[in-house]
């Protein structure tokens, strides 16, 4: 019985500091820029090529990313994320629907949870996985701004072979700044994030293109991007 009763202490305090921990990281990169993912590492050993080992990363602030690319990324990936809490009910339950009657397996997943996923998180469909995720959606929706949540994003997703990060992503695609990239470029990129190493932002693909196209008249519906208003309307 001890035995147990000691097992048991061992392991809530295991528990107890993981989370201390994982609040702490957390608190840490709502101002400090996250300097890599596991994503990143993950990528580079499985890189077979010693020639293309490493990766393209610079973090920039918001403020010095097109405004014309955080429209694209939301209207392509998320288009309620300025009013949801971190997880869209509608959307997870549509997918809930298609997924049970035996259609192609499609997910519902945030601009939060991907960012979630993205930090603190490896690319593997798991249930564990899933539940930390939302563990920690839960955290950034609650320590982090929308703007915050969307600056880490915006560093952070792989938007290419070896490229993270939207500075990383213009330099590579297009040859300029993230801060210049228009309205089709910005499209272009976020026309490729559901499949990063298969599709190319430049040139495009009919395929792409016509995601481009899509995305730019859903950027026309979205208007102003107000991330104080939304933090305001959670409150």
């Amino acid at each position: 019985m001890k035995l147990i009763k000691r097992l048991f202490r061992f392991l809530f305090k295991i528990l107890f500091w993981l989370v201390v921990f994982s609040v702490a990281i957390v608190f840490l990169f709502k101002w400090v820029p996250v300097p890599l993912t596991p994503l990143m590492l993950i990528r580079n050993v499985e890189q077979t090529d010693a020639n293309k080992k490493g990766w393209e990363h610079k973090w920039v602030s918001i403020e010095t990313i097109s405004i014309n690319l955080q429209k694209a990324v939301i209207c392509s990936e998320d288009q309620f994320f300025l009013n949801h809490n971190g997880f869209d009910i509608k959307a997870i339950e549509r997918a809930y629907e298609n997924n049970k009657k035996g259609k192609k397996l499609k997910g519902a997943s945030t601009i939060s949870q991907q960012t979630s996923k993205n930090v603190f998180l490896w690319p593997d469909r798991s249930w564990l996985r899933k539940g930390l995720e939302t563990y920690f959606t839960f955290l950034i929706e609650l320590i982090w701004t929308k703007k915050r949540i969307m600056e880490v994003y915006l560093n952070s997703i792989e938007m290419g072979p070896g490229i993270y990060g939207a500075e990383a992503a213009a330099q590579y695609w297009f040859k300029k700044s993230a801060s210049n990239l228009s309205k089709y470029e910005a499209a272009a990129i976020a026309s490729i994030l559901p499949r990063p190493l298969r599709y190319r932002a430049n040139p495009a693909t009919q395929y792409i293109e016509g995601r481009k196209s899509w995305i730019v008249n859903q950027m026309g519906y979205l208007g102003t991007l107000n991330y104080s208003e939304s933090e305001d309307e959670q409150k």
